[in-house]
């Protein structure tokens, strides 16, 4: 049995955010069924107010138990001002010993945290690194925004990473393709055609801003979902199917969600919904289907990602509408899953849809069946990185 720790980003300090949490818990499900010993390293950033970190704490572990990871969690903390050279860890729940311990007997470190310390890095026997940001983590890369430590391994699910469809450099490393996991035990076919607005869960505005060539010109574009949805405003007067955003609102975002609820969608904060991994998942078993935009970059790239809130819709049985972000071998489009361009392709495909919608449903889970099994994808994993041990 292999031992395999994961190393995410960002959940501890996160709690609100469920759809989140459910990225990096797909895996782990996934290397669980396939047999695997999983442990979760993540660094938790401590804030000013004691009293916060102590809830955050407390929600997180509770969590972890909940998806029977209670007794393998190797949280820790950096002290971002030391005297020497090095920050000094602290850990969370376990001693330094009992984490190096298993640090130093683990077959895999699969991390996604791209800026992840070198000293963790040094320990397992395997380091492997995720890309979820397919065609960005290159061109970050390439450009020297970012500087990712040396791994053995570089998986990506991005469908055209170091292929020569690429728009973008592979930055002269290889890379083992892998597909994003759903877990199909925890999200099962839930049919209920008296769901009536199709939905999505996003972030708004995070003020990402991206390089890039365009015309042998150097550019630089709002690479937000703000930036995407806004120009399709205009959808839900081209179809009478409800749609409905759950979306990370700033204070500051009230014109923008006046202008939404002006063309007629339904806007909610995503906090009403996918606060937790829990509620998040009643929202998606509870509509109709999605109908979601991708960030531009994915458009500009055409790196054909596909997001892992639309594997959870999938997955439940509830047919996706979602923006075409570039050719791809396996992804279908017509049945369960469409893929548009225009807002007439959008309100084309929500009538589709509509028109049989049981037939799409089926599609929609058998889509998740085939391609994104968890156990499947963790297999895909374990055999690109611990094939090739001598």
């Amino acid at each position: 049995m292999a031992t395999v720790v994961i190393s995410p980003y960002n959940v501890a300090n996160y709690p609100e955010g469920g759809g989140h949490f459910w990225v990096y818990m797909q895996y782990a499900q996934g290397l669980l069924r396939r047999g695997c010993e999983v442990y979760w390293l993540e660094q938790f950033r401590r804030g000013d107010d004691s009293d916060r970190d102590a809830r955050l704490l407390t929600t997180f572990f509770e969590r972890m138990a909940r998806f029977g990871l209670e007794d393998k969690v190797l949280l820790y903390s950096l002290d971002e001002r030391p005297d020497g050279p090095e920050a000094p860890f602290e850990y969370i729940g376990v001693t330094r010993s009992e984490a190096e311990a298993v640090l130093r007997r683990a077959d895999l470190l699969l991390n996604f945290h791209y800026a992840i310390d070198p000293r963790l890095l040094a320990c397992p026997k395997r380091t492997a690194l995720v890309d979820i940001d397919p065609g960005l983590l290159q061109f970050w890369i390439s450009a020297g925004q970012l500087h990712v430590l040396p791994h053995d391994v570089y998986l990506t699910i991005g469908e055209t990473v170091g292929t020569p469809a690429a728009l973008f450099p592979d930055c002269g490393l290889q890379w083992h393709h892998i597909r994003s996991p759903v877990c199909l035990e925890l999200w099962p076919y839930h049919y209920d055609p008296r769901c009536d607005a199709f939905t999505t869960v996003a972030g708004w505005w995070a003020g990402e801003w991206v390089k890039g060539i365009e015309n042998g010109k150097e550019v630089f574009y709002e690479n937000t979902k703000r930036m995407s949805f806004l120009a399709f405003a205009a959808l839900p007067q081209a179809t009478p199917q409800v749609l409905e955003l759950a979306l990370y609102l700033a204070d500051d975002d009230g014109g923008d969600r006046q202008l939404l609820e002006s063309h007629r969608w339904r806007v909610r904060h995503s906090r009403e919904v996918a606060s937790t991994p829990e509620r998040y998942q009643a929202y998606i078993q509870q509509s109709r289907g999605e109908l979601s935009c991708a960030k531009p970059s994915c458009m500009k790239l055409q790196n054909a990602w596909v997001s892992d809130r639309t594997l959870c819709y999938l997955a439940s049985g509830k047919p996706v509408v979602v923006q075409h972000t570039g050719p791809s071998s396996y992804l279908p489009n017509g049945e369960g899953m469409f893929r548009f361009s225009t807002v007439q392709e959008a309100a084309a495909a929500l009538h589709a849809v509509n028109a049989d919608y049981e037939r799409h449903c089926r599609a929609a889970r058998e889509i998740a069946e085939a391609y994104f099994d968890s156990k499947r994808v963790a297999g895909r994993i374990l055999s690109a990185t611990l094939s090739e041990v001598p």
